[in-house]
């Protein structure tokens, strides 16, 4: 079994894509307009309006209402990432960070408060 991607229910498909294509710097595949996939090397972020999960009625996703995941995008170097993307950040978690276990980190929210983390490991 394989992972294929981590999918984000939203009521405003345009906008998360174009957060995550600006965090990404990668163009969103958009097969329908309520959906979207943004395709790395490591890995899919899927963008999906609540619509596409309707069926589920009272136990479907609820756009905006997460706690509990953290979407993560491993990058070279946390300071440069971060200083490009700032001023498009609404909502910082935490600013560029070491953190005890050696990784170097930066926290953000997207539009819809999904916890975001930029991070690097230590160099050996």
């Amino acid at each position: 079994m394989n992972l294929a991607s981590i999918r984000v229910i939203t009521h405003d498909v345009d906008r998360l894509v174009r957060f995550y294509e600006t965090v990404t710097r990668t163009v969103a595949i958009r097969p329908a307009p309520v959906f979207a996939e943004i395709r790395t090397a490591q890995g899919t972020l899927a963008i999906a309006n609540a619509i596409t999960v309707a069926m589920l009625g009272g136990q479907a996703p609820k756009p905006a209402s997460n706690n509990t995941i953290v979407i993560e995008f491993l990058v070279a170097n946390v300071d440069t990432e971060f200083a490009r993307l700032q001023t498009e950040l609404d909502d910082i978690v935490l600013e560029p960070t070491t953190m005890p276990w050696g990784n170097r980190s930066a926290l953000f929210r997207d539009p819809d408060g999904n916890l975001v983390n930029i991070f690097s490991r230590p160099t050996p």
